[in-house]
């Protein structure tokens, strides 16, 4: 009696990378959308900085803003800065029209933390499907 072998580790590594990406792409584009609905608004600028990045060599997938806003959003500042070690007693500063306001700081929405909260277990149940549904 003679036992054919197939060697089919390399196809079944190619599917399980095409799961991977796939779930990387849906899931960073998720939860990037969500931020931006999360988002404070009062020019939008903020907002429309955010942006899903996926590194297929990498198999990671990465959420972010390159506005410095979107720093203070999700940590605050000053006597409200997330840590308690932000600037205290309060400041004046210059807004962009050149009118001066005085803040003791900004307290953090957590845009980027509140959307991960409310999508983590969705993100883990999608995986999970794609997955099942791709790989059968």
């Amino acid at each position: 009696m003679s036992v054919d072998f197939r060697d089919n580790r390399e196809e079944v590594k190619e599917k399980l990378r095409q799961c991977g990406v796939a779930w990387l792409y849906e899931a960073s584009g998720e939860l990037s959308s969500q931020v931006m609905r999360n988002q404070r608004v009062r020019t939008g600028r903020t907002k429309s900085s955010w942006r899903n990045i996926v590194d297929e060599t990498k198999m990671e997938a990465y959420v972010a803003s390159d506005a410095m806003n979107a720093v203070y959003e999700e940590f605050g500042t000053g006597e409200y800065a997330l840590g308690g070690d932000g600037r205290k007693g309060g400041w004046w500063y210059r807004d962009e029209r050149g009118k001066y306001h005085f803040t003791k700081g900004k307290r953090p929405q957590r845009p980027l933390y509140h959307a991960y909260i409310m999508l983590k277990e969705r993100i883990i149940a999608r995986a999970k499907g794609i997955f099942r549904e791709k790989m059968q």
